[in-house]
């Protein structure tokens, strides 16, 4: 194993170390290439430190979803801050994967509709 090769196993393990799985994949599409996911702190940054593994670009849309919500101010109890904050970007992580699966469905559909059965022709 060269340098390159072996540095580059080295930046997967650590990857791997920060996903917590040897295994990650985007929460939301599936991608499993390493080099393309990120961790997302469903409730933000400064609110929890509940991650999901995101490919870079549905991170960016729940990271710009994030910015929707009440701005952060004072708060005589932050613990129901937190797990406000921690349900808004749930519920948006859900909308999002909920997207996906309606469009999964439709694509599905459609190629029922042309495709050869499973079992052989009809």
């Amino acid at each position: 194993m060269d340098t390159n090769d072996l540095n580059r196993e080295r930046r997967k393990q650590r990857a791997f170390e920060r996903f917590g799985t040897t295994e990650p994949r985007c929460a939301v599409c599936g991608n499993d290439d390493w080099r393309g996911l990120e961790r997302h702190h469903v409730a933000g940054r400064l609110s929890d430190e509940a991650c999901a593994v995101l490919c870079a670009y549905h991170h960016a849309i729940m990271t710009d979803a994030q910015h929707d919500h009440p701005p952060r101010g004072h708060s005589v109890d932050p613990l129901l801050d937190q797990i406000g904050r921690f349900l808004l970007g749930l519920a948006d992580l859900l909308k999002l994967a909920a997207d996906r699966l309606i469009e999964f469905g439709r694509e599905l559909i459609e190629r029922a509709r042309v495709c050869t059965p499973l079992g052989g022709p009809a």
